[in-house]
């Protein structure tokens, strides 16, 4: 959080290579393993909680709720970027022109989960929203 908000400035330097093969249709495969390497660390846990729960389920069909419920939410976004490829794009470069300040609110976010964390209060938090009335039962 600290490193986003600037504070410590020395900590945000990145490498990158910028070398692109052009090898067209064919890297697709590739980019596809890539992508899915990249998002296994993110992807990974809630699969594996999400398959817990499915298999552990009364029964196949609300494992198959389950299953195929993560599996739109992961996807959908994607497709829908797709089909709106255009309002995509100004929506990237509202991104990039305020980069600085998504970037600011994104450490102060992340500055403000770890004191929630560290004070138990986060516990809390998600136990007052699984409380709520709004949970979709199956």
């Amino acid at each position: 959080g600290l490193v986003f908000l600037g504070v410590l400035p020395w900590f945000s330097g990145e490498a990158r290579i910028h070398w692109m093969p052009r090898v067209g249709l064919a890297a697709a495969p590739l980019l596809g393993f890539l992508f899915g390497l990249g998002w296994t660390p993110c992807l990974g846990p809630t699969l594996a909680a999400v398959q817990s729960l499915a298999v552990n389920e009364a029964s196949a069909v609300r494992g198959a709720i389950l299953s195929a419920g993560f599996s739109l939410g992961l996807g959908l976004p994607f497709l829908l970027a797709g089909l709106f490829w255009p309002r995509m794009l100004r929506a990237v470069r509202w991104v990039r022109r305020h980069q600085l300040w998504v970037q600011r609110i994104g450490g102060a976010l992340l500055i403000a989960i770890g004191v929630l964390l560290l004070t138990g209060w986060w516990d809390t938090l998600v136990a007052y929203l699984q409380a709520t009335p709004f949970t979709v039962s199956i």
